[in-house]
């Protein structure tokens, strides 16, 4: 499995591209921002799906570039996709309107995209639907697990006391996963495990 990481947006968001070698589509996680560099990045490969793990304008600027591609979400996180207030998009000068979502994910969700097996892990806290993706030995937890911190709690949705249990949950996963947060360096969870325990 192959894996690109991508710096977009203003704050510094990683939007990732998956693929397989032996296939010529790829699976976009969190597409921020500056959608001239996921193409570019994306080369001859065909976007299969668009992976969202929350709701966040800075996580979904660019889903307008990839029209008629499949959009997954968790239903809890919806409204960041029409409400700009939602989304924390209104505090930051980014009202525009994003794409609906075409497809829904929830806990325990196993999904076979471009010929990747995923499971979706519900881990709110950070928003109501935030999830993280498995895929192998590669955990994607947008902004619930970044390397040596966690995701905000004062936006709308945000609890911190189910964030604390989010994160309690992933730290028992297995040691050698490797994370590939939202935003930062990747990490392990056997490196965040340390840190935090």
């Amino acid at each position: 499995m192959k894996i690109d990481s991508l710096t977009v947006g203003p704050i510094g968001t990683n939007c990732y591209i998956v693929s397989l070698e032996e296939r010529n589509d790829a699976l976009i996680i969190d597409p921020g921002d500056d959608e001239d560099e996921i193409w570019a990045a994306l080369g001859p490969q065909k976007p299969a799906v668009v992976l969202l793990t929350h709701g966040h304008f800075d996580h979904t600027g660019a889903l307008r570039a990839f029209p008629g591609v499949p959009i997954y979400i968790h239903p809890a996180d919806e409204i960041m996709l029409r409400d700009a207030k939602w989304s924390v998009g209104a505090e930051m000068g980014d009202t525009a309107p994003r794409p609906s979502a075409t497809n829904f994910v929830q806990e325990g969700s196993q999904l076979r995209l471009a010929g990747i097996d995923i499971t979706v892990l519900h881990t709110p806290g950070h928003t109501l639907g935030s999830v993280c993706y498995r895929m192998g030995d590669a955990l994607f937890t947008g902004d619930t697990l970044f390397c040596r911190g966690y995701g905000r709690t004062d936006f709308p949705g945000g609890d911190f006391s189910a964030l604390m249990g989010s994160l309690r949950r992933l730290l028992k996963m297995d040691e050698d996963l490797r994370v590939y947060p939202g935003h930062g360096p990747a990490t392990t969870i056997f490196q965040e495990r340390r840190g935090m325990l």
